[in-house]
């Protein structure tokens, strides 16, 4: 019979055995205390308490001169480029808009933004640039950039110090801890990212923040019963519950966050709930509603509370509201109305709006279309105007007194009995429009632009006194669901009715979608009667109403003030559709499995030989996506082992390394999977949170291998683990080095550029780089060979005259002299001896038009303003000097075109023709079709980001 393993040799008489202890008998008798420590309650094995206010002071002093070194790496020229570059131009543009209180509408949430908007304003900034375009200048407008850069900045630095505090409360060694602060400092891509008007640097540190915060409260949990509920517990609770407030305030990549930070959660009270000798059901719902207040209620109340700014910010109309309801814009300022009689009768003056698409107008204006009927335009306009004002008429006019019929179009204003003549669901109508005395008008002809069988045109014809015909008439047909009184579903109201227009002839339905005309409409958008259309696009609502036999007292309405519960759902709505859109290809755009190799960067900025291009650090990335290959193997295998019994996880550093470097790796996925889901435009900088988590990855890996697994000769010798961190932390600034002039916009070579080009997939362009360093010296000091004279700006093919040209920029205030919109011309190291600027109008072959002619062609053409230099190079006694052009281009007077480099910052001269937008005439004189908003948001723009 077999003997157990256990037995004890007989006793002798007499002998005493001094029996050796047996090592492997110790560490079997520490496991089963420690497993029966771990049934005792919900102690973790192996967890000493990090609590990172309690470490040495030499932890700080390491940590103090990381940080230093990090602000020294991030501040350095944070001033280069001195003009816009890539998305600077959507959220520079939003601190514009902040400051003039206009609203517009961007997918992301307005944390950032707003304190984008503060350090601006702060250092003085007024809201009158308009970040227009990439390359534009910030130095002679004085803009404050340097200081709207600094917050970015600021969150770049913070990374480092959070970083090595993360690493320290998950245990690792300092040298481990300064590994991944340093990996952080010389990460290439962080730093770009960081040194610009960007919102992925406030979202990386708040990502990383709320991992340090839950990270040490893990480590509170960890500890056991001994610890819960007291002061370091709750703080690093309250903490982690305000970092994910923070994280999602600034972009909803956050909720890739809290996902994270819920699942690991629900392990947490997983793991309580079993615990059923110190847990009771009592203590279980402390720890239950502790963790929903503190990560539920305190995120959800400061998300909500960077709206409630958001929207006590932006108080005036602005090109956002386009996107919102009419009872949000309603609470805009100017964009609110007087209460309005609410019962619609024949001969009312009414302006009637779209329901589906963000509520235009419906609009005419003496224009025709081009093709087709060549009748007059009948769009969906946008903006309060005159011309959206139509009156309604009736089949058939009044009859007098005698019976006669009284004829005229304002024959329905001496009605008798207004009562009788409301209009009804079922009724036939005409549609008057006031301003140009025709009426809406369908038949059998294709649209101008949707010229599907099912669309037929829809337009405006008629002359003043004409009495029109059938193919006028429309049926009233009220939609009673989409109603919102029992009245309105009988009858028109003004508001609470919905309804559609049948056209009596064809039996389409007046329809409009998201189909904008060409510039001959003032790319107004389209509206069609469409046969078989869906509902929402073609359901209508009157907005205002006017009668004369209208009494003063008559019962009026007005649109109901959403609130604001109300104004955050719908902007939230608004948000979701808008990024979900944002499908169009980007030159610069990748896809996630490319970014764990660092296939391809960001062409940010390119001018004067020099480039940003946003490239990570190749060491940091490699090495990072090595920690999760690593972990994935190493899962695999201990799942394996797991499975055929191997007893692995009774080694407490053994399970130690699986949940700690589990959890990093967990939260690398939850920031990288979930965009292979997403078809919307992605860049590289995507990948940034999730390159933290790998970091952290790494730096734990590489913890445990040289630190806490008894490797013989290793864990021993500290000085492996010194000498391993020197290594590679030597490595990362090597090659940050040398990739650096691509983040900072520094002066390169062709030779090291393409040197330095390990794959055909970095895309940045070595031709940019000139051959020598000397080169640059010498490109620098040729324009001083130089004299310019005054700059003459000439206002080239059809332009209107320079009192009806719109200012260029959004909304911007024309300058009180000179050619209104005219890039400014500040040449620099040169003697300008003169300056004159001067309006020319030529017809599209170049000759000059006298203001007869001028004046003769208002209205009748679209007029296009172009700026344009012309230098004189004179000696020194004044003479004019004829110089090739070539001679002129080489010493930098011609300047490439913005789209190709950017626009040159120093305004030696003229940087790009600068389009005004197209004046449509007719809408009341072109007041409002003739403007066209400058930057748009970023949910609308191509370098929009998530």
């Amino acid at each position: 019979m077999a003997r157990s393993s256990t037995a004890k040799p007989p006793a002798t008489k007499g002998a005493t055995y001094n029996i050796p202890p047996n090592p492997k008998n110790q560490v079997n008798n520490q496991v089963n205390n420690q497993v029966k420590k771990h049934h005792d309650d919900y102690t973790s094995e192996g967890v000493e308490d990090n609590d990172v206010f309690l470490l040495p002071v030499s932890d700080y002093q390491v940590m103090l001169v990381l940080t230093i070194l990090g602000a020294i790496v991030r501040l350095f020229r944070i001033y280069q480029p001195s003009s816009v570059v890539f998305d600077e131009v959507h959220f520079g543009g939003f601190a514009t808009k902040y400051i003039k209180g206009k609203f517009f509408m961007d997918v992301h949430p307005p944390l950032a933004k707003l304190l984008i908007t503060l350090f601006g304003w702060l250092a003085g900034f007024n809201g009158d640039f308009d970040f227009k375009e990439i390359g534009k200048d910030y130095l002679e407008p004085g803009v404050p950039y340097v200081a709207m850069r600094l917050y970015p900045a600021i969150c770049g630095i913070f990374l480092v110090p959070t970083v090595f505090l993360t690493l320290k409360a998950a245990g690792c060694r300092t040298a481990t801890a300064a590994l991944g602060a340093a990996f952080i400092i010389f990460e290439n891509g962080l730093l770009t990212q960081a040194r610009l008007i960007l919102l992925d640097s406030p979202l990386v540190a708040a990502t990383a923040f709320t991992a340090l915060a839950f990270t040490s409260f893990t480590n509170q949990h960890e500890q056991g019963p001994s610890k819960a509920f007291d002061a370091s517990w709750w703080f690093w609770l309250v903490m982690t519950g305000l970092g994910m407030g923070i994280t999602v305030s600034i972009k909803w990549v956050g909720l890739f966050t809290i996902a994270w930070i819920g699942t690991l959660t629900l392990v947490q009270l997983w793991v309580l709930l079993g615990d059923t000798k110190t847990v009771t059901m009592r203590i279980f719902a402390k720890h239950f509603l502790a963790r929903a207040f503190c990560l539920i209620i305190i995120p959800a109340t400061f998300y909500m509370a960077m709206f409630g700014i958001h929207f006590l910010c932006l108080v005036n109309p602005g090109d956002g509201d386009g996107f919102m309801s009419s009872e949000f814009q309603a609470t805009l300022n100017n964009k609110g109305m007087q209460d309005v009689p609410v019962d619609v009768a024949f001969g009312s003056r009414v302006t009637i709006r779209h329901v589906n698409t963000q509520g235009g107008y419906l609009h005419s204006h003496p224009l025709m279309y081009p093709t087709g009927s060549q009748q007059q335009q009948i769009t969906l306009y946008p903006h309060k105007d005159d011309n959206n004002v139509f009156l309604l008429e009736n089949q058939t006019q009044p009859l007098d007194p005698n019976g006669e019929a009284i004829n005229g179009t304002h024959a329905w204003d001496n009605v008798q009995n207004i009562t009788e003549h409301y209009i009804k669901d079922g009724d036939v109508i005409r549609l008057y429009h006031l301003a140009t005395h025709r009426r809406l008008h369908s038949h059998d002809v294709r649209p101008p632009v949707s010229e599907a069988e099912w669309q037929n045109e829809v337009s405006a014809y008629g002359y003043e006194g004409f009495g029109g015909d059938a193919n006028d008439m429309f049926r009233v047909e009220i939609v009673k669901k989409q109603s919102l009184s029992p009245v309105g579903r009988e009858r028109l109201r003004t508001i609470q009715t919905k309804f559609r227009l049948v056209h009596i002839m064809t039996g389409c339905v007046l329809f409009s979608h998201k189909v904008k005309l060409p510039d001959w409409a003032s790319e107004q958008q389209e509206v069609t009667c469409a046969k078989g259309g869906t509902l929402p696009n073609s359901l209508w609502y009157i907005e205002s109403n006017a009668h004369p036999q209208l009494a003063n007292d008559a019962e009026r309405v007005n649109y109901v003030n959403p609130g604001f519960f109300g104004k955050f759902w719908e902007l939230q709505r608004v948000m979701w559709r808008t990024n979900a859109g944002l499908v169009e290809s980007h030159a610069w755009d990748s896809r996630p499995e490319s970014w764990p190799i660092l296939r391809r960067g960001i062409n940010f900025w390119g001018k004067e030989h020099r480039q940003i291009y946003l490239m990570g650090n190749p060491i940091v990335w490699y090495t990072s996506t090595l920690a999760v290959v690593i972990y994935v193997l190493f899962k695999g295998i201990a799942v394996l082992r797991w499975q055929r019994s191997c007893n692995d996880y009774s080694n407490a550093t053994f399970k130690r390394f699986d949940y700690e470097i589990g959890t990093s790796i967990l939260g690398w996925a939850f920031h990288y999977f979930p965009f292979f889901l997403m078809q919307r435009q992605l860049f590289l900088h995507h990948y940034f949170p999730a390159l933290v988590f790998a970091v952290v990855a790494f730096c734990q890996i590489y913890d445990f291998a040289t630190a806490r697994f008894s490797i013989p000769g290793i864990r021993e010798n500290p000085i492996v683990n010194k000498a391993g961190v020197v290594v590679l932390l030597a490595l990362s600034a090597v090659i940050f080095a040398l990739y650096a002039p691509l983040s900072y916009g520094n002066a390169w070579t062709k030779t090291e550029c393409n040197r330095l080009k390990l794959f055909s997939t970095w895309d940045w362009d070595c031709n940019t780089f000139l051959e020598s360093y000397d080169a640059y010296s010498e490109l620098g000091a040729s324009p001083s060979q130089i004299s310019q004279t005054p700059q003459s700006a000439v206002v080239d093919s059809k332009a209107p005259p320079p009192a009806q040209q719109p200012a260029a920029g959004n909304d911007q205030e024309s300058p009180k002299v000179g050619i209104s919109g005219a890039p400014k011309f500040e040449p620099q190291g040169q003697k300008v001896i003169g300056r004159e600027e001067r309006v020319e109008y030529r017809d599209q072959d170049g000759n000059i038009l006298n203001e007869e002619q001028v004046k003769a062609l208002e209205g009748k053409v679209e007029f296009k303003t172009k700026y344009e230099t012309r230098t004189r190079v004179v000696d020194a006694n004044g003479n004019e000097v004829e110089l090739p052009i070539e001679e002129l281009a080489a010493a930098g007077v011609a300047p490439p075109h913005p789209d190709v480099e950017g626009a040159n910052q120093e305004t030696k001269k003229l940087v790009k023709d600068d389009t005004i937008p197209k004046d449509a005439s007719s809408s009341k004189d072109g007041e409002k079709e003739a403007e066209r908003s400058a930057p748009k948001p970023a949910s609308e723009g191509n370098e929009a980001t998530v």
